[in-house]
């Protein structure tokens, strides 16, 4: 596969395997980007990971403002493919129909479940027990393509976003590699996609973040790992945000209303929800660096902490 020329077209971290694995299997002639972003209090202008990677092994790089708008450089570079990973802009149908193997995109989820973009996010919240990648065929509309191949992935009690981001992106690279022969000689699957079994996985909203605690515990800790360590799942006490990092849950009856600190210990303080108690763990309050309960709980008041009310 060393003669196949190829465009690449990613952004985050999860695409960067992906676009390590073409590097050394293919001839990459052009990586496609997101423009720059200010990072930081300090507002630093940052590259995107893909864009590092590109510039570390002298491959020229793109980066339109607006794709739709901006691609004609993408047409005057000869590649025989267009390789997708999590690029974040809709790519236009002149572009797709441009290569002579046509556009493959690498997606985070078992299509047709999980369509957009935060696949990792919404199978962890939703209480998934397995997930995995697809390599598939790109269309005009979004994740709607014919799935070429698929791998299955296991989800494991442990997991988090963090973690299923990086074991994903493994099996993206990996998967994407295996399926490239049978794409080059034109032996590979086109599996159209059940239109009744999709489900969407949109941007993770602001005001989604927020805990609920008139729900099942189960479904509270799910939140929590499917929004960690981005962008955090929280709570209001007094007023102010805590996110939190870590939480347990104890399934129990009790008589106390939800949302009640109901219980404190020397490491940890108990939520009163729907079916039980769960116990937060560690926190990052508004402005402040990432904490145990226990050197939280060094600087206030217990007394007045018990039985207050969260997110009112």
């Amino acid at each position: 596969m060393k003669n196949l020329k190829v465009i690449f077209m990613g952004t985050p971290d999860f695409a960067v395997p992906i676009l390590t694995e073409l590097i050394d299997k293919t001839e990459v002639v052009l990586v496609v980007t997101q423009p720059d972003k200010l990072v930081g209090r300090k507002q630093i202008l940052t590259p995107s990971p893909i864009k590092k990677l590109a510039l570390e092994n002298n491959i020229p790089v793109f980066q339109p403002i607006k794709i739709r708008e901006d691609y004609e450089r993408i047409l005057n570079t000869e590649a025989d493919i267009i390789i997708t990973c999590a690029y974040g802009q809709i790519i236009p149908k002149i572009i797709l129909d441009y290569p002579r193997l046509k556009c493959i995109n690498v997606h985070a989820s078992l299509l047709p479940k999980y369509r957009g973009g935060a696949p990792i996010h919404w199978c962890l919240i939703n209480g998934e027990e397995k997930t995995g990648v697809t390599i598939m065929y790109m269309a005009e509309k979004m994740d709607n393509g014919d799935i070429i191949s698929q791998k299955e992935y296991q989800i494991e009690a442990s997991d988090n976003v963090g973690t299923l981001h990086e074991k994903l992106s493994i099996i993206g690279a990996n998967l994407l590699i295996e399926t490239l022969p049978s794409i080059l000689n034109e032996t590979n699957k086109r599996i159209k996609q059940n239109e009744s079994e999709v489900t969407y996985a949109y941007n993770i909203k602001r005001e989604e973040e927020r805990l609920d605690f008139n729900k099942k515990g189960i479904e509270i800790l799910n939140k929590i790992r499917g929004l960690n360590p981005w962008p955090l799942a929280n709570f209001l006490l007094n007023g102010q945000e805590y996110k939190v990092i870590e939480a347990s849950f104890v399934k129990k009856e009790t008589q106390e209303s939800v949302s009640k600190i109901i219980e404190i210990t020397k490491q940890t303080f108990g939520i009163a929800c729907q079916d039980g108690i769960l116990y937060i763990e560690k926190i990052k309050p508004f402005g402040k660096k990432e904490m145990k309960i226990k050197e939280y709980l060094n600087g206030v008041n217990k007394e007045e902490l018990l039985n207050q009310i969260v997110n009112e």
